[in-house]
């Protein structure tokens, strides 16, 4: 099956031809890889005990300045491989005992991602995304992905086009959620161990001074989902990383209490399913090496 021409597959909409000329995710259409291996730093649904099995593509389609994997989403080290080698690190991963094949900013592949699933995989398959995502595209992947793992950075559209370059983000990633749940329904977790087996799960990283920002977010999410029907990530483990330095205000980690005012308007929300971090996560050694392991 050959692949689109002009690329369409996100909301940038850039109409490049990838095989001639790079669009803004930086990388041609073959999937680029950085690195494959077991995870366990993900939600302890994903995670599980044994690790989730991630492949971590090069490029993004948001690029956002402060990113913890920017050697690879902007830098885009990695490795070119053909869609049968990506079958064959699914496989390998499944071997080592993941609980899942866990793809990382996978929107820019989407076409070879969907090639590479054409036979269901015995784990579930969780897509783990920046959120900014075109419904087209999610779409095409309904019934290959039993997990979506998206990110809902922004409430306020002016922040997402200071740090992330993008128009529009809040309206086009909570339709591209509403779109990850009607394909997955109610989240699932496996009644033994604990680990997702299909759903939902919607995380949001706290920023510095974006109290507002937050508070926002979890509005959208208990305004529109009953409980039982997706998990919510409320994450601590901002490090300024990037291109953070050339932004002041988000040049440092968050404080006690601006995590604490995020954590307490969670929990009077009345949003029960789901996670918040420990302090500790905001730490450089929790971000893999971009080694080319496992490719």
């Amino acid at each position: 099956e050959a692949f689109m021409s002009v690329c369409k597959l996100c909301p940038r909409q850039c109409g490049v031809d990838r095989e001639s000329r790079l669009g803004f995710c930086g990388v041609g259409s073959d999937p680029v890889v950085a690195r494959a291996g077991l995870h366990f730093w993900e939600e302890p649904c994903i995670s599980g005990s044994n690790g989730s099995g991630t492949v971590f593509f090069s490029g993004c389609n948001l690029r956002c300045v402060f990113c913890q994997n920017y050697d690879i989403s902007t830098g885009v080290a990695g490795k070119r491989i053909t869609v049968a080698r990506l079958k064959e690190i699914y496989r390998e991963l499944i071997a080592k005992g993941a609980h899942n094949i866990n793809l990382v900013t996978p929107t820019h592949f989407a076409d070879a991602i969907a090639e590479s699933l054409s036979e269901k995989l015995p784990v579930p398959v969780v897509y783990n995304t920046n959120g900014y995502e075109s419904l087209d595209t999610l779409q095409k992947l309904s019934g290959k992905i039993q997990i979506y793992l998206p990110d809902l950075k922004y409430s306020d559209d002016a922040a997402a086009w200071k740090y992330s370059h993008c128009k529009n983000y809040f309206a086009t990633a909570t339709a591209a959620i509403r779109e990850m749940f009607r394909q997955t329904g109610k989240y699932i977790l496996d009644p033994e161990t604990g680990v997702l087996q299909r759903g939902v799960v919607i995380r949001h990283l706290v920023m510095p001074g974006m109290l507002t920002n937050t508070c926002r977010v979890i509005d959208f999410v208990r305004e529109n989902f009953a409980p039982g029907e997706v998990l919510f990530s409320l994450m601590r483990q901002y490090v300024p990383c990037g291109d953070a330095a050339s932004f002041p205000e988000i040049d440092r980690k968050l404080t006690d209490e601006e995590y604490d005012a995020a954590e307490e308007y969670l929990f009077n929300s009345g949003i029960e399913d789901g996670f918040v971090q420990e302090k500790e996560s905001a730490g450089r050694e929790f971000i893999p090496a971009f080694d080319l392991t496992g490719v």
